[in-house]
């Protein structure tokens, strides 16, 4: 007798490659012991939080008896920490933008579905460069979307603007963008953002409903080499960032993020209503008032961002003495190797058998590589080196 939908129940067959190596990394550690298995799994940030969050702790724990300190507030969020986190945004961002164009969420991900929610009509479909987050199409499905991924440029993944316009279709609806990117690390420069831009701009006028950019950008505070992340509210005006503060605070359980409309967007304010109403119809209701309240006192800080720098040294060096190809991240906290042989599930189950726990491209649409996180202890990078080397070697034979 079946009792999950057949939607979710193939679903459920195709999950997340990503929880599957981490429940993979479960049984090798009880198996093997937890020092001897290095895993790259999953991208949970470890590094403490920074001091701004235990400051927030202690301010609400100093209120925590006064009435409503933990009650309902309007939807989008307190208006004080809205007004605050506007601010920062306008600074991050280059534009300046108010309260009203800012809704506080249950992580990005709640921003990024209630969003979808407010906006798509079924079998509407989302153009999104791929290798991609796995859990996007999962988001669409919930609300009748379509995915449609577009591969990046061979090699270094930069946007193909030419077959993203060869992607549109009567029922494109927005263009979903993640830079920096997870799982490839590249961040989108300014001249792919203007050609992009341009392109949504003439979609645009042939279309009776507007066509949306959305940029996810949790990974924006970390970059390397001197990269920056430039600001799609620059380059397009119906452009929508979606962001958290999972990684830069390391608050990834407390799911606390924000959409953030472009201050010139023309039905800005008809899209901010349909998203509170939908994050209370979702069920999210509002911003967990916890994050609210502590992310109103760490607003600005992050977390040492000199360690992460440290860990893709230490992990580009290892790689590269393996013989690995691979371009080093401008951003995020991840590799995307080309997984030697080609056959990117059997090289991870290769790895796996050294106890190094990686996790196939192919769940990021990118088959043929594999996604590294160095989100991790020093220990587990430095004890991953021959583990690395001796997979090379096998697949040399």
């Amino acid at each position: 007798m079946a009792v999950l939908s057949k939607q979710i129940d193939e679903f459920l067959t195709q999950s997340s490659w990503i929880r599957r190596m981490f429940d993979a990394g479960a049984e090798l550690k009880r198996k093997y012991g937890e020092d001897r298995v290095c895993d790259f799994s999953l991208g949970n940030p470890d590094l403490p939080a920074p001091s701004g969050v235990k400051r927030g702790l202690e301010k609400i724990a100093s209120r925590a008896e006064e009435p409503y300190c933990f009650g309902y507030m309007q939807n989008p969020g307190f208006p004080g920490v809205r007004d605050r986190l506007a601010k920062h945004l306008s600074a991050e961002q280059g534009v300046s933008v108010a309260r009203e164009d800012v809704m506080l969420s249950c992580g990005a991900a709640g921003g990024l579905n209630c969003l979808l929610r407010a906006v798509l009509e079924p079998g509407e479909e989302v153009i999104c460069p791929t290798p991609h987050f796995v859990e996007y199409g999962f988001y669409l499905s919930n609300h009748g979307g379509t995915l449609r991924p577009v591969p990046a440029k061979e090699g270094d993944f930069r946007l193909d603007i030419e077959a993203m316009e060869r992607a549109f279709t009567e029922r494109t609806r927005m263009v979903l963008i993640n830079s920096p990117n997870n799982p490839t690390g590249q961040i989108y420069s300014e001249e792919e953002l203007t050609q992009l831009g341009d392109l949504l701009r003439r979609k645009n006028a042939e279309s009776d409903r507007p066509v949306l950019l959305v940029s996810d950008e949790p990974y924006r505070f970390l970059t390397f080499d001197g990269h920056e992340v430039p600001s799609v509210l620059r380059f397009y005006e119906n452009s929508v960032v979606i962001s958290s503060f999972s990684k830069n605070l390391s608050l990834a359980g407390e799911r606390i993020g924000y959409v953030l409309l472009h201050p010139d967007m023309p039905f800005k304010s008809e899209l901010m209503d349909g998203l509170v109403y939908t994050n209370r119809i979702l069920g999210y209701v509002n911003a967990p008032t916890l994050g609210q309240q502590i992310i109103d006192e760490a607003l600005g800080e992050e977390v040492d961002t000199s360690i992460y720098v440290r860990r893709r040294d230490k992990l580009a060096d290892i790689l590269s003495k393996a013989g690995y190809q691979f371009h080093p991240p401008k951003g995020s906290f991840y590799f995307f190797p080309k997984a030697p042989g080609g056959d990117d599930v059997e090289f991870t189950r290769i790895l796996q058998e050294e106890l190094v726990l990686a996790v196939p491209g192919s769940g990021f649409g990118g088959p043929g590589h594999f996604r590294l996180t160095f989100c991790v202890p020093d220990r587990v990078i430095d004890n991953s080196a021959p583990g690395f080397q001796r997979a090379m070697e096998r697949m040399r034979g």
